[in-house]
């Protein structure tokens, strides 16, 4: 209704109605089918039977970077705790060697200097150690020079304290400024496209950053992960393999100012280049979609990612429009970032398509053409539309050249078929004989 009164776009509706149809058959598959990477980027592979646990102990910076927020917290007070009761007790075995705990008559003769001051019980002890560790001083206890050995101890405790602050300090402002946090703020479509761009199948995809500082040097790459048999018979079960993205430069560095649509052209030597509307629910394939780049306030490199699997790729659908300008600026609608609207696609493979139009040498039988193509509409031009093939003989597509001789195609009065690369031919020599004249 919203549609007919022109409020809301039809392929808008199309898009979301589609979606909403196909909903719970992708949860079904979803449940069923692996994927190495999540859609909010994180790898899903776990690391089991590990015996060499030591490793990570070689490195305990990274180990505890990499550790939750609950678990870093719970080592860091562990620490603290750990190292104020072993001084506390250290200073409560020197206030008792040197007898400082005795008791003292308080009308009588003032005993010997001790080695702390009013440290009279193992919890004065405890006080003191914290006093000591965390440079706060409350004026009640300090160390006298009777006791060297209680200067040492003050001395250790003190850079043992700065290493722990040190360590701990470092760790959260590394776990605060994260590369994957920037991350977060750099969007993907939830679903992948192809659609005919320039008369070749493309798969399509796209992204955008919702802040407004730049990710600078972007980089994105492309890898296909799927199940392989060499010719051997050796299984290899995760292959990878890049995909390149279209770009006319043939780099990958992207210029990320507005959401853009990466795309990359199914053509010969792609690994999609067999990827078919039928075959394309039965693929066990998963594309991965990585996003480097320098955060331009923090300068620190970060990496985004993201996968597409075969339930999230749409056969046939193209992302529309989603940028404007407005009052000499250009305003992007990012409620629109991941609707598609129907294309008209053929549903065969680029391999397919190739074979049927002839551009891949081979002794290989023609394909019949279940979509639509190019047919000649009169001189100088083309028409698309689709043409019906006889079920009682052999499909012939429609850019074959006849087989009948010429003459005998004169005498029956029948136009003669030729190929679109000799009409153009044709054409060329035609053009270059008036430039002559």
């Amino acid at each position: 209704m919203l549609a007919r009164k022109g409020l809301l776009p039809d392929g808008f509706l199309l898009t979301r109605l589609a979606e909403d149809q196909n909903q719970p058959n992708r949860i079904r598959s979803r449940s069923q089918r692996a994927r190495f990477i999540t859609k909010s980027g994180s790898c899903n592979v776990a690391h089991k039977n590990i015996r060499e646990q030591g490793r990570f102990l070689q490195d305990v910076f990274t180990t505890m970077v990499d550790l939750k927020w609950q678990h870093s917290l719970l080592i860091f007070t562990s620490a603290f705790l750990c190292s104020w009761m072993l001084f506390a007790m250290i200073w409560w075995l020197l206030a008792f060697a040197h007898g400082d705990l005795e008791p003292r008559d308080p009308n009588g003769e003032p005993g010997p200097i001790p080695c702390v001051t009013a440290i009279h019980s193992f919890t004065s002890a405890f006080l003191f150690s914290i006093e000591v560790q965390v440079t706060i001083g409350f004026g009640g206890r300090m160390v006298t020079e009777e006791c060297p050995l209680a200067i040492t101890v003050l001395i250790i405790q003190n850079i043992l304290g700065l290493i722990i602050n040190a360590v701990m300090l470092g760790c959260v402002f590394m776990k605060t400024a994260q590369a994957n946090r920037r991350a977060e703020t750099l969007i993907f479509s939830r679903s992948a496209v192809i659609a005919p761009r320039n008369g070749r199948p493309t798969f399509m995809f796209r992204v955008g950053d919702l802040r407004k500082s730049m990710i600078i040097s972007a980089t994105i790459q492309l890898q296909v992960i799927r199940r392989t048999v060499t010719a051997e018979g050796e299984v290899i079960p995760v292959c990878q393999l890049d995909i390149q993205v279209e770009n006319p430069l043939r780099s990958n560095g992207i210029f990320l100012v507005s959401p853009l649509i990466i795309s990359h052209t199914m053509e010969r030597g792609s690994p999609l280049y067999e990827l078919s509307a039928q075959s394309l629910a039965s693929e066990d394939l998963e594309i991965i979609v990585i996003l480097e780049g320098v955060v331009e306030t923090t300068g620190i490199t970060m990496q985004a990612r993201t996968s597409y699997t075969p339930e999230e790729i749409l056969w046939g659908r193209r992302f529309v429009s989603i940028m404007t300008e407005e009052d000499g600026r250009y305003c992007v609608d990012y409620s629109k970032f991941g609707n598609t609207v129907p294309v008209r696609m053929s549903s065969l493979s680029a391999k397919e398509l190739d074979q049927t139009r002839g551009d891949q040498a081979g002794g290989s039988e023609p394909v019949n053409l279940q979509g639509w193509g190019l047919v000649r509409a009169g001189r100088g031009g083309f028409r698309r539309g689709g043409r019906a093939c006889d079920s009682s003989s052999a499909p012939q597509p429609w850019y074959a050249q006849a087989e009948k001789p010429e003459k005998e195609v004169e005498q029956r009065g029948e136009k003669k078929k030729v190929q679109l690369e000799v009409i153009g031919r044709q054409i060329e020599d035609d053009a270059l004989g008036d430039m002559s004249d």
